[in-house]
């Protein structure tokens, strides 16, 4: 969550100035207007602060500025000053939604005590609305696409606004970065969620069976097909069919493919009878298959047909803040299937974990995390080398990142757990959110 911001509107430049200097010395980011109109795009239903309007403006008035702002987010406090002939107005706007008045001449503690209240209901309500988003993902996106980091979070918004839109997708992103659990999110989140989920490895399955595999066959078809085959793509048919490297089709494979992409229609192998198909397409590749097209190595017509909407996976080496998370999320998984309590986790493991480049991605960590949860270690190259910073950093510096590891590792520890977090260190609640704030720590909640 962003640092909070009085936004003040007044036409009256020596009174602006005034407040602006007052505020400013008890400790408050102001950003000031002299007129209502500037100062609604820096209104947001993200916006975390509050307003400070006079009520009589030339152009447009307190009144019809609060009218605005309610649209954009009837929860953000708005604070009006007014003259004393003005009160029975300031009063009319209360009712309307305002979060308070301040009657001119007012003393500058008063107004700071009224924002800092308006500021601290704002800051409730921002997290509130965080905390059900995350209580409705529950179990859905959160528990499958992990990770607060900037990147993440776009995966997810784009899931959830791709889940019901029946188009063809492609995904991107390299080997065990985790394009099957987009893939299967897509599907989660459509209206296809009851119907079936096929997933095809298209470079596990030799040339000579992939197209029988695909498109299925008739009884005769070939020599050692003895009878009817429903392929892959048929038996998808209401649901999706997920197509993982799918670069590695062979190309008159995907002659074949491309005639069921755009007539969303099969015909078997040895047989005649169209079928026609209900059925959402997922691609996924590891490679550019722009690049791979212009190459003559994918067909480019096959690639614009599929490639309708993108979404393109991070890889776990740019995701530095969602380590901790998955690492604990896994570490629990493999708790789970092995029996086994899992072994404290050191800074110097956090080091580790944080240190490595990750060339196999989440893959690679969830088999870090069973090695690790089995007594086993990390079982990361040259992991004893990684623990000693060695960089040119000065004392502080290295003190403060060592910090900051053991926060964001109590966090993921006791899964996003604030309360949870600051027990655990033995300080309060302030003091935590106060070391999460220099370190920008984002805020989870939990």
């Amino acid at each position: 969550m962003s640092d909070p911001q009085v936004l003040l509107i007044d036409d009256d430049d020596d009174l602006r100035h005034a407040l602006v200097q007052a505020l400013e010395l008890d400790g408050f980011d102001v950003k000031a207007f002299a007129s209502a109109a500037s100062a609604l795009s820096s209104v947001s239903f993200q916006f975390h602060g509050a307003v400070i309007s006079d009520v009589r403006m030339p152009g447009m008035t307190g009144q019809e500025f609060l009218k605005k702002v309610m649209h954009v987010d009837p929860a953000i406090p708005v604070i009006f000053i007014t003259g004393h002939g003005d009160v029975a107005m300031a009063v009319s706007a209360m009712r309307d939604g305002a979060y308070d008045f301040i009657e001119k001449p007012f003393p500058p503690n008063q107004l700071s005590a009224v924002i800092s209240r308006a500021i601290e209901k704002r800051r409730l309500v921002l997290e509130n609305r965080i905390l059900r988003e995350e209580i409705d993902a529950d179990g859905l996106l959160d528990e499958t696409l992990i990770g607060k980091s900037a990147q993440m979070v776009r995966v997810r918004q784009q899931v959830t606004m791709l889940g019901d839109a029946d188009i063809d997708i492609m995904i991107n992103g390299e080997t065990g970065a985790g394009k099957d659990v987009v893939a299967r999110a897509l599907h989660d989140h459509s209206n296809r969620k009851d119907k079936p989920f096929v997933a095809v490895n298209c470079g596990a399955l030799p040339k000579e069976i992939i197209e029988s595999e695909l498109f299925g066959h008739e009884a005769g078809a070939f020599t050692g097909a003895t009878q009817k085959r429903v392929g892959k793509i048929e038996y998808a048919n209401g649901g999706t069919l997920f197509l993982d490297e799918i670069e590695s089709m062979p190309l008159d494979v995907q002659v074949k493919l491309l005639r069921v992409v755009e007539t969303r229609t099969l015909e078997r192998l040895g047989s005649n009878k169209t079928i026609p198909l209900d059925i959402r397409i997922v691609g996924a590749s590891k490679v550019d298959l722009a690049a791979a097209s212009n190459d003559g190595e994918f067909r480019q017509d096959l690639y614009f047909r599929l490639n309708v909407a993108t979404i393109d996976l991070p890889p776990l080496r740019d995701r530095g803040e969602d380590i901790m998370m998955l690492f604990y999320r896994l570490a629990r998984q493999a708790r789970a299937r092995f029996r086994k309590e899992i072994p404290e986790v050191t800074p110097e493991i956090v080091a580790q974990l944080h240190a490595y480049d990750w060339p196999g991605n989440v893959r690679e960590l969830r088999n870090s995390a069973d090695r690790f949860v089995l007594g086993m270690g990390l079982g990361l190259p040259n992991s004893e080398d990684i623990v000693v910073d060695q960089s040119d950093r000065t004392l502080p510096e290295k003190m403060a990142a060592y910090e900051k590891a053991l926060i964001e590792s109590e966090i993921a520890k006791q899964q996003g757990s604030i309360k949870a977090t600051y027990e655990a260190f033995g300080i309060s609640r302030k003091a935590l959110y106060e070391k999460m704030k220099k370190y920008d720590i984002s805020t989870p909640h939990g």
